[in-house]
């Protein structure tokens, strides 16, 4: 009877939507106004668009008051999803929370992103992103390693030949994939790809995905008010339209993009910054270091020439804001951020700000640690003990959250996102938690991982696993200890400026029978470094005796294993292509402690980054089923009983 009701008030010829997450019509109560009072969203195909109806009712009466067309305006009104994760053995699952902080669909995703405007959202199964709808059908079924947000309609996404342009519809506009895509902006997409005769050149697509503007230049800014700065050859830079056209050639080392009007540029290479106006008019001399590009009538440069000596200007080069800071950040809506080096001897360790105007006034101390940009007069800020909104005074916003730890927070929707110390959390306007990851996993009814924190100072965050349920209690402890030590918790000065950053988290890989595998990563990063080191270690622990196995103890007594598996790793480098990066010549085989995980079928070795292979190509892991290396394996050992 309901139905029928509904398919008379929908237009003729209407299809309702199936709900994938729920499993029946897209018929749902939701209160999306915040009024208290729920209202009926109905959504239907109609000649080849989506729409959605809203129904209010009085008494039991449901009557229609607005029908929104696509996703976009059902977006505008708010979709009240919000993504959040379950920790559970074999890693995070994800799914959508409500505004009440109460998953609403399965919690089945590896990854899964906001919706976006267009009432989209990216998520990922079995490595693959996918799009989905608001109602978990997938407008896009998972194929791509990673789909960018929309811009301008369009979407960069890449698979495994390249970066293509899909539409909302997840249609693929472009012709072939190229080596990179930029999102669009004014209509157009910088992409870049390897000419005929060998060169790395760049050229522009329409919305449509086709090349408006071939691949010519060596380098290229993306479109700002309809205008592009392009390097069509050494110390020959062109100013060109949305078609190509050039409005202007100049003969300099460099030139920067296109901002109010100046460009940012150099005579020779290694020399100072200055601007240029679009007539090739140098507008502001040569004397800076470094020159950002200008924002609301500012830009940032520094004049020093080892490390940072910010100052702020207008369009004329006088200066604003004295070059004095370790740092300066352009905050939107008339504020910046002004910020003095926590440690002068270590500059590249970090700021602490004030905040000020775009005419020099400061309006705070220097004692913030982190700050975001300001959206509709507010933005988040840290200290370091708690995150917060400020006000566009500088002062914490007392009617919004204040969370403990470091991280930023953003206003989504009917919620706050938080992402505080490496964990995501949810709170509602009045600053109530409702909701956070959780924190123990369970194991089974006996065992279970607890999650431990030790962040002793503002550069140094771990979070670390603790085993609870094990029969004895010293045992316990001592397993416990263990864990923290290989998760790198050690004792670090609470009040000094450490020389680098380091964040360590955990993942229970693997649960059967006795054995918990528990993968515990981190990530080293010296300041002022081109990049960090990461970690990765593994405890395989036996919860009824306390022992961490080695790789030694999953073969035979005498049974040869590292020559065993030096052979199967080695023909996998020689005759398999995954494996393409490994460094000639560098692999001479794996030492007896070698670094190791299993599964229930599975040994998998693995190597740290520089071993055997470059930086990028992480931690080359090699995999060889039990079944290849059966007659060897310890099958009476306690490695094999535990996990058997």
């Amino acid at each position: 009877m309901f139905f029928e009701h509904l398919r008379r008030v929908l237009p003729q010829g209407a299809q309702l939507l199936w709900d994938d997450w729920r499993e029946r019509p897209s018929v749902r109560l939701e209160d999306i106004d915040l009024d208290g009072r729920e209202e009926m969203l109905v959504s239907y195909s109609f000649q080849n668009d989506i729409y959605t109806t809203i129904f209010n009712h009085n008494y039991s009466f449901w009557y229609p008051t607005s029908t929104l067309k696509g996703a976009t305006s059902f977006r505008v009104k708010g979709i009240d999803l919000f993504p959040a994760s379950i920790k559970e053995i074999g890693g995070k699952r994800w799914g959508y929370i409500n505004h009440k902080g109460n998953f609403v669909t399965p919690v089945k995703y590896e990854d899964a992103q906001d919706f976006q405007p267009n009432g989209l959202a990216a998520v990922q199964t079995k490595d693959e992103f996918g799009l989905i709808n608001q109602f978990g059908q997938f407008i896009v079924h998972p194929q791509y390693s990673f789909i960018n947000p929309f811009s301008e309609s369009r979407a960069v996404v890449m698979d495994t030949k390249g970066f293509k342009v899909i539409n909302e519809r997840g249609k693929v506009l472009t012709s072939k994939a190229y080596s990179y895509i930029s999102n669009y902006q004014n209509g157009r997409a910088l992409f870049a790809g390897t000419a005929e005769d060998g060169r790395y050149l760049y050229g522009f697509l329409n919305r449509q995905g086709k090349e408006v503007i071939p691949l010519k230049y060596e380098s290229a800014t993306d479109f700002n008010g309809g205008k592009a700065v392009v390097k069509v050859a050494e110390g020959k830079y062109d100013l060109i339209d949305l078609n190509g056209k050039t409005l202007g050639s100049f003969s300099n080392a460099f030139i920067g993009a296109l901002s109010e009007g100046l460009m940012a540029f150099q005579h020779e290479a290694g020399g100072k910054f200055g601007y240029l106006n679009e007539k090739g008019e140098v507008v502001i001399e040569p004397s800076f270091t470094g020159a950002q590009a200008f924002k609301s009538g500012r830009a940032v440069v520094n004049t020093d020439e080892t490390f940072f000596k910010y100052g702020l200007i207008d369009h004329t080069g006088k200066y604003i804001i004295e070059p004095i800071y370790n740092d300066i950040l352009l905050l939107g809506e008339n504020r910046i951020a002004l910020g003095k080096a926590i440690d002068e001897k270590i500059p590249f360790a970090g700021s602490k700000y004030s905040i000020a105007d775009l005419n020099g006034r400061i309006l705070t101390e220097f004692k913030y640690v982190n700050v975001m940009d300001y959206k509709n007069g507010y933005a988040s800020a840290s200290d370091t003990k708690n995150t917060f909104f400020i006000d566009k005074n500088g002062q914490i916003a007392p009617n919004l959250p204040i969370a403990k730890g470091n991280g930023t927070l953003s206003m989504e929707g009917a919620l706050i996102k938080g992402n505080i110390d490496m964990r995501l959390r949810y709170y509602n306007p009045k600053g109530t938690l409702v909701w956070s990851q959780n924190q123990i996993i369970p194991l089974n009814n006996r065992f279970r991982v607890i999650e431990k924190k030790y962040n002793p100072n503002k550069d140094y965050l771990v979070y670390y696993p603790e085993i609870q349920g094990m029969r004895f209690e010293a045992m316990q402890k001592k397993v416990n200890q263990k864990l923290a030590q290989l998760s790198e918790v050690k004792e670090i000065d609470p009040n000094k400026q450490i020389e680098y950053s380091y964040n360590g988290d955990y993942e229970v890989y693997f649960f059967k029978n006795r054995l918990v595998e528990i993968e515990m990563n981190g990530y080293n990063f010296p300041f002022g470094a081109a990049h960090g080191m990461p970690k990765k270690v593994y405890a395989h622990v036996d919860l009824e005796s306390g022992v961490f196995y080695q790789l030694k103890d999953l073969f035979k007594p005498d049974s040869s294993y590292v020559e065993v598996l030096n052979g199967i790793i080695g023909e996998q480098i020689k005759n398999d292509p995954q494996y393409s990066y490994v460094f000639p010549n560098t692999y001479k085989g794996i030492a007896p402690d070698q670094p190791f995980y299993i599964d229930a079928n599975k040994l998998y070795i693995y190597f740290t980054p520089y071993d055997i292979a470059p930086y990028a190509a992480g931690f080359p892991t090699f995999t060889i089923p039990f079944s290849e290396i059966d007659q060897i394996i310890n099958k009476d050992g306690a490695f094999w009983r535990a996990f058997h």
